[in-house]
């Protein structure tokens, strides 16, 4: 933190019509914010060259390597509010041309800054008397060993090395569920470039307000790799089979996170830091979408300078990014969602319960009295029913193409005690069919939009191919191809003629029951058979 000398120096700053300076000073910042959070608002416009944080004042100064890099980013905020925990924060020139600081006493950020400052110099060893123990500290292994905590939203093996590529070659990933929470095991070539993705990230989320990275050094000092799938990685060996029921890694992508690992680390930073600190994730999803068709960043109204990422991981982290809630609504948002243009002689509360709770437990159901077309659903929480717009909005249900929107309506009325509205209204807080009730569930790793692709589980010994592709087949549509998991026959791929035909039936058979206590599980796949 500053001394006084420093509160003093910068009382009665600057309006926000200054004269542009590569000093900006940044107001409003939260008690509790850190010094490696106020750095990365900075990163992505370019190398941050000093940090003053007045904690008391709730203030800060962060100087950039060139005036130009504060003027872009001066331009991007006044465009796009940052927030940091949640709340906005404002920031605007400097009448300092450059900030002067007494590193004896502002130790903590010249430790984090160093480290930073490393990472954006290729990965040059940190170096200098001022940094602090846990920045010099010789790290005991190359492999971190990491925890999500609060994850309320997927975090995808392509997410993790998007995040961690910032601080040097990421070499393999492992990821797994244990004690019911998500965990990884990640594998730098370099001991230094994992002690500084430590200091740099441990404790931050991922999204905004959930997914908190836990991060400690491993005792292996090397993972084994067998299968490049969406569970486990390695880099080095694009080569490796996918495993049982896992896709292949596309021999394109393979070949492009082969040959670029290193390029990763450098040309991702700044995207990176967008993802991981500056919780504006509509603008993230924007540049991604213009990254898959080619197009520059610049083509974006206010977004940054092109960044040069390969197209495959532009493309890996689109699709990590289309698995989370848009922006701007927190967990406490809009819950509730109209859906329209319903065929009203064929849907039912339950039916739409079990559609829109393949991305998120809904609560309540209510199919307008006056409109039958037209229903509310109540989801969990803000984030859910923007996932459930996002992927089921223009898809086909019954053979008409349903609108979803948010509601005005901040809950859904359950009708007054011995009202009869025909059924309805249903109220499905209680379900033992919520998917994600509980926190960490592998079922947030496994959200994707509609396909025509079912991925099939919890079917006992007793169920044969025949059987399913029969069963599905009397949904009303065509199954084209089947084929259960090579080494865990509970577990099944079916592919529809249609998405409309695989939506169909998922509504139809999720939770049909099998025989032998065994209800059949129906998700949306990713993979092609």
């Amino acid at each position: 933190s500053a001394n006084g000398n420093d509160s003093k120096k910068f009382k009665g700053e600057d309006k926000m019509d200054g004269a542009p300076s590569r000093v900006l000073h940044i107001r409003k910042l939260p008690g509790e914010v850190t010094e490696t959070e106020v750095i990365a608002l900075g990163l992505p416009f370019g190398k941050v060259t000093n940090i003053l944080m007045l904690k008391g004042k709730n203030q800060a100064f962060l100087e950039l390597a060139t005036e130009e890099a504060a003027i872009t980013m001066v331009n991007y905020y006044s465009a796009v509010t940052p927030h940091l925990r949640n709340q906005p924060i404002y920031i605007q020139y400097s009448n300092h041309k450059e900030l002067k600081t007494d590193n004896t006493l502002n130790q903590r950020a010249q430790a984090v800054l160093q480290a930073v400052t490393a990472v954006q110099t290729a990965n040059t060893p940190l170096s200098g008397t001022t940094v602090s123990e846990s920045a010099v500290t010789p790290a005991q292994s190359p492999v971190l060993r990491i925890i999500i905590d609060n994850m309320y939203y997927p975090v995808t093996l392509d997410v993790l090395h998007q995040i961690f590529s910032k601080f040097g070659a990421v070499l393999k990933i492992i990821t797994f569920t244990k004690n019911n929470q998500f965990q990884a095991l990640l594998q730098y070539g370099d001991p230094v470039n994992a002690q500084q993705a430590k200091l740099a990230l441990d404790g931050q989320n991922i999204y905004n307000a959930c997914c908190t990275l836990r991060i400690d050094f491993s005792k292996l000092v090397n993972l084994n790799v067998k299968y490049n799938n969406d569970k486990s990685r390695d880099y080095t060996r694009p080569d490796l089979p996918s495993g049982d029921g896992q896709p292949a890694l596309d021999p394109a992508i393979a070949a492009a996170f082969a040959k670029e690992t290193s390029l990763l680390a450098v040309s991702h930073a700044a995207f990176v830091l967008k993802l991981v600190f500056v919780n504006d994730l509509c603008v993230f999803r924007k540049i991604c979408f213009i990254l898959k068709l080619g197009l520059p960043v610049a083509a974006v109204p206010g977004a940054l300078s092109p960044l040069a990422i390969p197209n495959a991981a532009a493309a890996a982290a689109a699709a990590a990014a289309g698995r989370v809630g848009m922006p701007g609504v927190s967990a406490g948002g809009n819950t509730v969602l109209l859906v329209s243009n319903l065929n009203e002689e064929m849907v039912t509360p339950q039916s739409l319960f079990t559609l829109f709770g393949v991305y998120g437990d809904v609560q309540r159901v209510k199919i307008l009295y006056n409109k039958k077309d037209s229903a509310l659903i109540q989801m969990a929480d803000g984030n859910q029913s923007q996932l459930a717009m996002n992927h089921l909005n223009g898809q086909k249900m019954y053979g008409k193409i349903i609108r979803v929107t948010l509601s005005k309506h901040q809950t859904v009325q359950l009708p007054r005690e011995g009202l009869d509205d025909q059924g309805l209204t249903k109220d499905f807080g209680n379900s033992p069919l919520h998917r994600f009730k509980k926190p960490g569930s592998k079922n947030f790793q496994n959200i994707f939009p509609p396909s025509a692709t079912l991925h099939l589980s919890n079917i006992p010994p007793s169920v044969a191919e025949e059987d399913l592709r029969t069963l599905f087949a009397n949904t009303g549509g065509t199954v084209k191809a089947f084929k259960f998991f090579q080494r865990d026959h509970k577990m099944a791929l079916l592919q529809m003629a249609t998405v409309e035909e695989a939506i169909q039936a998922l509504i139809d058979l999720h939770n049909y029951n099998l025989g032998e206590n065994h209800h059949l599980r129906v998700s949306f796949s990713k993979s092609t058979i």
